[in-house]
């Protein structure tokens, strides 16, 4: 869906909105006059508009609900779309009423009179991400992706237009999560995600790939062990955007990229194995928060590092009881081979705090199974050593409506971890596994440097459609984490 400003009803005539094909939206509130647009609508419809504003299931709707008049009189539209929303609504009501929007276009151009609504950038930002499709591997008419458009009809479109590049810029970004979290995974192999990062070096991200050889010599060795059971080589994607000062030590994100977790040798429950293409959901919303950076030439230094392997079981694969060795020097037991994101997380996590110096941390995975069980698909789970970042994440986190719910971290919890052979176990035991998970990782985090651990297994893909997406992928984190680098971290 393409987007695009044209001044309001001082400059547009009747005959030209009469004209508008596709759909047009006007906004009506709760009570009160209509505004300018909506009345010059409900002149061209001959009253309609008011008949309905003033009708029972009028009455009935829900602010951000939408009703369509199909085949309006006096428009050559084939709907005029009324939705209930208030001039001043708050921004999450807005893009939500957008997404309504965007959910009904269907590939049509859509007119949209803004009239008085405050985030008319937010309905126009709700409307896009609903509208996102992923029909790359259907064939025939189903595979066709048909054009659309947006215009927003608004007083200032010359500030309207200044927010543009940022609306598209924060689309880009979380439809390339989105895509990379749909891709199965016989096509999204490691070194083909590899390559769709390496395309970001056009937008000016800096980026380097390390092979296998390269992370032996690093002595990334739990990472490679998850790895060794599957064809497709490991990898480490490094990508560096420098928009800050130079020399100020940038934020660093870690994503876990596990392209498919079948369990190893610890293998899987065969149902539901096929949603663990989305295993790569922590690397995918790194490379997305980065293509936002990117896109909008963001005034700040943030370092992106995603460990990308497959876990097979094979004969080279790990095995149950092994004692692999981490890059920071620690020991691990590895007693379930399923466990394999925190192996993945910990050698890169030490990899960027070594080579960059971070001045704070964040890693993303879809890490547990018992984060969904404790906060369903509704809230990541958040765990942090740090109350500043983490509050400024989570109130991100609450401006954008991603859903975040902060968890406890303890040294009782840490004592679960304890091995008979090793440094440490990579499991806990039942109890508190998400907990304990955070806890592994919080063992290689250096001091001094504050940390946040996002699991995101219950929000990166889900099996029903939200507010902003159809089902599947969601970008979940995107969008925050873009407002938390412009929060924090550009002045």
């Amino acid at each position: 869906m393409t987007l695009a400003t044209q001044p309001s009803f001082s400059s547009l005539d009747l005959e030209a909105l009469a004209g508008a094909t596709g759909r047009v939206v006007v906004f009506l509130p709760e009570s009160g006059k209509m505004d300018k647009g909506a009345r010059r609508i409900n002149r061209l419809t001959r009253g309609a508009l008011a008949r309905f504003h003033e009708s029972e299931a009028f009455s009935k709707m829900k602010a951000g609900e939408a009703h369509d008049l199909a085949w309006p009189a006096g428009m050559v539209a084939q709907a005029l779309q009324v939705v209930r929303l208030e001039r001043n609504a708050p921004t999450q009501e807005a893009r939500k009423a957008g997404a309504v929007i965007g959910k009904s276009a269907s590939g049509t151009d859509v007119l949209v009179v803004t009239g008085g609504i405050r985030h008319a950038d937010q309905i126009a930002l709700g409307a896009i991400l609903r509208d996102y499709t992923f029909q790359d591997h259907k064939t025939g008419d189903a595979g066709q992706v048909k054009p659309g458009s947006l215009t927003l009809l608004v007083s200032k479109p010359d500030e309207m237009n200044a927010k543009v590049a940022r609306l598209s810029a924060l689309a880009e970004g979380v439809f390339m999560t989105r895509d990379l979290v749909n891709e199965p995974s016989n096509v999204l192999t490691t070194t083909e995600f590899a390559t769709r990062l390496e395309g970001l070096a056009s937008l000016g991200v800096k980026l380097r790939v390390l092979d296998e050889a390269a992370l032996e010599k690093l002595g990334m060795r739990t990472l490679l062990a998850v790895g060794q059971g599957s064809d497709s080589p490991s990898k480490v994607v490094v990508m560096e955007w420098n928009g800050g000062k130079k020399g100020d030590a940038p934020l660093a994100l870690i994503g876990k990229g596990v392209v498919f977790d079948t369990g190893g040798i610890s293998i899987k429950p065969a149902a539901g194995m096929e949603d663990m293409t989305m295993d790569m959901g922590g690397a995918g919303t790194v490379a997305g928060v980065m293509k936002t950076l990117a896109l909008r030439k963001a005034a700040a230094n943030v370092v992106g590092v995603v460990g990308l392997v497959e876990n097979m079981p094979d004969g080279r694969a790990q095995r149950p009881g092994d004692v692999v060795r981490s890059m920071k020097g620690d020991t691990v037991e590895v007693i379930n081979t399923d466990a394999e994101g925190r192996l993945v997380l910990c050698d890169i996590m030490w990899y960027a705090q070594e080579e960059f110096k971070p001045a704070g941390m964040i890693d993303l995975a879809t890490l547990t199974g018992a984060i969904v069980i404790g906060l369903g698909h509704e809230n990541a789970g958040v765990f942090s050593n740090d109350d500043a970042l983490c509050k400024a994440f989570l109130k991100a986190a609450g401006a954008e409506g991603e859903g975040a719910w902060r968890l406890p971290l303890g040294a009782a919890y840490d004592k679960l971890l304890d091995s008979r052979v090793a440094d440490m176990k990579n499991v806990g035991g039942r109890p508190a596994g998400s907990i304990t998970a955070a806890q592994f990782l919080q063992r290689f985090v250096q001091d001094g440097t504050p940390w946040i651990h996002l699991d995101i297994a219950g929000v990166a893909s889900v099996s029903t459609e939200t507010a902003l997406a159809p089902k599947g992928a969601t970008g979940w984190g995107v969008l925050a984490l873009d407002r938390l680098v412009a929060d924090m971290f550009e002045g």
